[in-house]
This record gives structure tokens, C-alpha cells and sequence, in this order.
């Protein structure tokens, strides 16, 4: 009979091996790798003394060493778990028909590589390995997500009803309820002059919700470091930040607006600026509007393509974001990834004055980032959604079906993080990034997996923040290091 007690062994070795694929594949597709495959021209080995001072034949020989190591796991992996498909008496095919694919694409890649040092590196055959390995890496994290999967799934949510919803991102700004600084209006009254001065500026600074601002200004700076390189001037990143800056306010402030009734019903958010009548609907509006027309002016001073990008930012996120797709889909928070990866555009825009393909898969990893990173706040405060009748994905379709597409989605920012660099000249700093950060937060969407606590959800919530706030600092350094 199957047993679930060695589940955990083999999915260890399941990410083990996906995430040395994913080495080879991201360093393969990085900068790193081009002066090295020139300075190895003979397969399998290389010729020549390896000494310290020649990087790019140490380069060469780590990645190929590293790619021994790498195809034994396949090895070991795809034979582990096709003997546990024949002996299991509820075999997971699945997860078998995943591993065969692996193990069959990977000879592949080997010859591929092979084909690429001995007849010189071409266009076709430098993304035939390319895509080959990401297929490898594709049916790997697959084998991981059903492997992972429970028997017998847990039962959504039932009888809710679709109300507008709180917005999710509040989550990340949520403090705790009850203070008397924080919004109550009676206790404010019996505060000194400077004291409630002092609590109403920072009601309004709350209002723009700062804490999404460093990872969306992060966001910008990496597009504009993509795009521009060394030349990236102080004028540009300043125009620029400020003005996200600005738009992010004004849109955070239109959300605490509109969802302001909402607020009142939530724990999370009940000691929210407006919700506890501490900043009155009228001026939060005019607060808002200010912010907005003050972001777009700014924004013009860079070009009007980043100030259009700018207003539909906000409109997205207040009107399209918070009014139509929160109360309505489970996939809110997909579609809602849009309003995210704006930021790269803009970034990208702002020194180029045009759209172009790096910037855009840019937005693609925030993208597809999104929903890896959210779902596992939505997993935390599940019981805090379902009371509101909020249509989330662990309330609608349950916890399990949760953390599958979790790991979906990480694996396809992962994906999307080589196409970027193999659009690029980013480098080792990079290369490192996503390998390192990538496996910490595979580590902690496995271990949400297996203990299903709000702990374990705010780990990867985390750890999810860490990968991409990584990722965006490597790029801006190897990007300027070019």
C-alpha cells in the first residue's frame, strides 16, 4: 500500500533535483556563461590548465561538474520514482509520466550542450537547450505539485455570499486594532494639539500604504536599470520614484475610500484612517486626487507614455481592481497582478519613451509572482475572507488546491526569471539571486504543504518578498555593473 510517511523524503528529492536543474538552466542562460563556453571548445572535458586567473574556463568547468551532479539526481529521482509507481498499490501517474519526461529530455539536453561547444554556438541550438531544459524544470516542479497533493482534498468554503471585499494588500498593512492614536476620534479629542497633529499626518500617511511602496519603487528601478544601464541618470530615478511614489498613494488612498465600509466589518482592518472616521471621506478624497494629479504632472517631467502608465495604474488598481474583480472572481488576485507589474513598464518607459520586450518580461515576473506571493496571505486570514463573503481561492476551492497553484506559479516565475536573462547581459549576481532566493522559497512553499498552519503561510509570504526583493536588487547591480 502506498505510504504517505515517505512522502516527504522523495519530495525533498523531488525540489532537490528541480532546483539543480534550474541552476544549470538560469547560469546557462545568464552572461556568466558566454565567455565560458568560448574559453571550453572541447566536450566533454575541457583543454587547457584551469588556474584562478582564468575565470571563464573555471566557469565553464563548474557548470559542467555541476551538470554531472545534476543529471545523477535526475537519474536517481525519475528511478526512485518510477520502482515507487510499480510498488504502490494507489500509484500516482502523474507524478510518473512527469519523471519520464524528464528523464528522457534530459540525454537531450547533455547533447544539446554537447552540439553547442563542438559546432559553435548558434541561435537555434543555444534555445533548443534553453527551452529543453525548461521543459525539464517544468515537468520536475509538476512531479512536485501532484506528489504534494493530499488524497483526499479539503472541502471549500460553502454558503458564502459575493460581497465587495477588503482589498488583500491590507494584509501586508494591517496593525494591530484598538489604539487610541490610531483612529479612535474621542480619544483623539483628548490629545494635545501636537499629538494630534502628529496622529493625523501619519492617518494620512497610512492612507497611501507605504509598505507597498519600497518593493513597487524596487520594481520601477529595475526596469530602469534594465533599461538604461550604467547611463541611468539621478534625474530619471528621481522623476521617476517620486511620481510612483505619488500614484501609489493616490491609489491606496482611493482603495481605504471605497472599501471603507468593508473595513469596519474586518479585524484586520477596522482601525483603518476612515473606517474609524479619524480622516473624514471628503478630504481622503481630495487627499487622493491631489496625489494623483501631482503624480501625473511629475511623471509628464519624465515623458507622457510614463505619465499614461502612471494614470492607468491608478485607475486599475482604485476602479478596475477594487470596484470589479475583488468582489466578483477567484482570480482577482491573477488579474489583479497587473496593477504590480506596472512598475517595470514604467521604469522601462521612463529612459526608453517606448515599450520594449525586456520591460515586458519584467511585468511578466511580477506578474506571474503575484499570485505565488498573495495566495499565501489568503490562505493566513482564509476564515477573515470567507466571513466576508470575499471570493478567494483557498475559500472558493479549498487549501489544497491552494498550495498546488502556489507552486504553479512559482514555478513559472522562476521560468520567466531565465527568459529574462537570456534577454539580457545579467550575470552571476543574478544568476545567484533566483537560484538562491528561488530555493528558499520553494523550501517554504513545501513546508506549507506539509504542516497547512498560518505560520508556515506567513513563512512563504516571506520568503516569497525575499525572492523578488532579491531579484530586483541583482538586477539593478549587474544591470549597472554592465
Amino acid at each position: 500500500m502506498y505510504d504517505r510517511a515517505e512522502a516527504p523524503d522523495f519530495s525533498t528529492l523531488l525540489a532537490a533535483t528541480a532546483m539543480g536543474v534550474y541552476l544549470l538552466v538560469v547560469v546557462g542562460a545568464t552572461a556568466t556563461i558566454a565567455d565560458a563556453a568560448q574559453a571550453c571548445s572541447g566536450w566533454p572535458v575541457c583543454e587547457g590548465p584551469v588556474t584562478l586567473s582564468n575565470t571563464a574556463l573555471l566557469v565553464a568547468w563548474g557548470h559542467r561538474l555541476t551538470a554531472v551532479l545534476v543529471g545523477g539526481l535526475v537519474l536517481v529521482t525519475g528511478v526512485v520514482g518510477l520502482l515507487r509507481h510499480v510498488r504502490s498499490e494507489r500509484p500516482r501517474s502523474r507524478v510518473t509520466a512527469a519523471l519520464g519526461l524528464a528523464l528522457v529530455l534530459f540525454p537531450v539536453q547533455v547533447a544539446l550542450g554537447a552540439f553547442v561547444v563542438l559546432d559553435g554556438p548558434t541561435a537555434l541550438l543555444g534555445d533548443a537547450h534553453l527551452v529543453t531544459g525548461m521543459a525539464i524544470f517544468t515537468s520536475l516542479v509538476l512531479a512536485l505539485a501532484w506528489e504534494l497533493e493530499p488524497a483526499d482534498l479539503d472541502t471549500p468554503a460553502e454558503g458564502w455570499a459575493v460581497e465587495p471585499g477588503v482589498d488583500e494588500s491590507d494584509a501586508a498593512d494591517a496593525t494591530t486594532a484598538g489604539s487610541a492614536d490610531s483612529g479612535d476620534p474621542v480619544a483623539l479629542a483628548d490629545l494635545s494639539l501636537r499629538r494630534r497633529l502628529t496622529a493625523t499626518a501619519f492617518a494620512y500617511f497610512r492612507l497611501m500604504k507605504p509598505r507597498l511602496m519600497w518593493l513597487l519603487c524596487l520594481v520601477a528601478a529595475a526596469g530602469m536599470a534594465l533599461a538604461a544601464g550604467p547611463a541611468l541618470t539621478v534625474e530619471t530615478v528621481v522623476l521617476t520614484l517620486s511620481g510612483g511614489v505619488l500614484a501609489i498613494g493616490a491609489s491606496g488612498t482611493f482603495n481605504h475610500v471605497l472599501e471603507r465600509e468593508k473595513d469596519k466589518k474586518m479585524d484586520r482592518t477596522s482601525d483603518r484612517p476612515i473606517a474609524t472616521h479619524q480622516i473624514p471621506v471628503r478630504r481622503a478624497v481630495a487627499f487622493g486626487g491631489a496625489l494623483a494629479v501631482a503624480s501625473l504632472v511629475v511623471f509628464a517631467q519624465v515623458n507622457l507614455l510614463a505619465a499614461a502608465l502612471g494614470l492607468a495604474a491608478i485607475l486599475f488598481y482604485s476602479v478596475v481592481y477594487t470596484l470589479v474583480l475583488k468582489p466578483n472572481t477567484v482570480q482577482n488576485t491573477v488579474i489583479g497582478g497587473f496593477a504590480g507589474s506596472l512598475p517595470a513598464l514604467i521604469g522601462w518607459v521612463a529612459v526608453t519613451g517606448r515599450f520594449g520586450l525586456t520591460g515586458l518580461t519584467l511585468a511578466g515576473v511580477i506578474f506571474l509572482w503575484t499570485p505565488a506571493h498573495f495566495y499565501n496571505l489568503a490562505l493566513a486570514y482564509k476564515e477573515d475572507y470567507a466571513r466576508g463573503g470575499f471570493p478567494m481561492m483557498p475559500v472558493v476551492h479549498g487549501e489544497a488546491v491552494t498550495h498546488k497553484h502556489i507552486l504553479y506559479y512559482l514555478g513559472a516565475t522562476l521560468l520567466s526569471a531565465v527568459v529574462l536573462a537570456a534577454l539580457t547581459d545579467l550575470g552571476w549576481v543574478y544568476a545567484a539571486a533566483t537560484s538562491v532566493f528561488g530555493g528558499v522559497f520553494l523550501w517554504a512553499v513545501i513546508r506549507l504543504h506539509r504542516e497547512s498552519t498560518e505560520s508556515a503561510a506567513f513563512r512563504a509570504f516571506h520568503a516569497a518578498n525575499a525572492y523578488l526583493g532579491a531579484l530586483l536588487v541583482a538586477i539593478v547591480v549587474d544591470a549597472l555593473a554592465v
